[in-house]
């Protein structure tokens, strides 16, 4: 081999890690913007529906407190804490708040969730997450996991795990009503 090809050579090794490296910064940083939503930060916005066919979109809801709560119908600490989600909604609907219970249908039978419902006699809004795309948005780590929201459409607390307790709830609830 050649000096010049030698040369040749090494130019092409080092333009090629140069891409390389440039590559995986620009993915890095696409791995970065979709960080899990975190307090401080503005909700990651999303449209579903509910059993009935009926749309929420986070985004319209700002000038309302929200609870979002992930959950299965399978999961145990889900089932758990739904009872005191239903009494902290009636206690606070009517100082603003709205809770959106997000079914993660694309892990769950969607034939338990109307039976679960109607069990659990809950009156907010049950969203159906069929495609798994606000598991994803949220970056669905754990069951359940709630998202406390401002009026401003900032999360101000997150719940990874459960079940939470009526007094967790109240507290955070409160927080996000102010």
């Amino acid at each position: 081999m050649s000096k010049i090809q030698r040369i040749s050579l090494y130019l092409l090794i080092l333009i090629a890690g140069a891409a390389w490296i440039i590559a995986n910064a620009e993915t890095s940083n696409a791995i970065n913007a979709t960080a899990a939503p975190q307090v401080g930060f503005a909700a990651p916005d999303f449209t579903l529906k509910t059993t009935d066919g009926e749309e929420y979109v986070l985004s319209k809801l700002k000038g309302s407190a929200v609870l979002i709560n992930l959950w299965a119908t399978w999961c145990p600490p889900c089932r758990a804490e739904m009872p005191a989600i239903e009494k902290m909604y009636q206690e606070y609907k009517d100082q603003g708040l709205i809770v959106l219970a997000v079914d993660m249908t694309y892990q769950d039978n969607p034939a338990d969730v109307v039976p679960f419902i109607q069990e659990y006699g809950l009156t907010f809004p049950v969203l159906l997450d069929e495609t798994g795309a606000v598991g994803g948005m949220y970056q669905l780590r754990s069951l359940p996991s709630s998202y406390f929201i401002d009026r401003f459409g900032i999360i101000q607390e997150v719940v990874i795990g459960g079940p939470m307790s009526e007094a967790l709830l109240r507290t955070r609830i409160e927080q996000i009503l102010k």
